[in-house]
């Protein structure tokens, strides 16, 4: 098996410890099993997808098969942390669904124009937010068929 493959990880950058634990919390609840890694901010998550010189992947972490990223992040924002993403041919394909409470139309429109997947508003009530995390779950991880990570055509 290619290192860099993952068995359906998750990548969840998210800074708010309060919200990182939601969603985690939403993860359980709603059975979905798969390993889950926390970067806090934008930094983190490309150390962990790039390694620390920021040029190529590092071999010790698989590529995830969904990235749950904040818009708001403290160092290097969910804006950024995507066009870099989307910049490498290695990871170019990797679902990215921008999970914030931004309500902000240009933060829609960026997030697409940089190439999100999804852009999903985290709700205040925790039943709701629990069942938008089930709905991305189901969707992401059991439905959509996801291209090839870290193969460069």
């Amino acid at each position: 098996m290619n290192p860099h493959m993952s068995a359906k990880q998750i990548l969840l950058v998210e800074d708010n410890p309060d919200d990182a634990e939601l969603t985690l919390l939403a993860f359980k609840q709603c059975r979905i099993a798969n390993e889950v890694v926390l970067a806090r901010d934008g930094v983190e998550a490309l150390e962990m997808i790039f390694g620390k010189t920021g040029d190529r992947p590092q071999a010790a972490m698989r590529y995830p098969s969904l990235i749950l990223l904040d818009l708001k992040l403290p160092r290097v924002n969910g804006l950024q942390v995507l066009a870099r993403l989307r910049a490498d041919p290695a990871t170019r394909r990797i679902p990215v669904v921008m999970l914030t409470s931004s309500v902000e139309q240009e933060d829609v429109l960026k997030s697409y124009d940089l190439g999100a997947n999804s852009y999903v508003r985290k709700p205040v009530d925790f039943e709701h937010f629990t069942e938008a995390v089930h709905q991305l779950g189901f969707y992401w991880l059991l439905l959509n068929e996801s291209p090839p990570v870290g193969v460069t055509a």
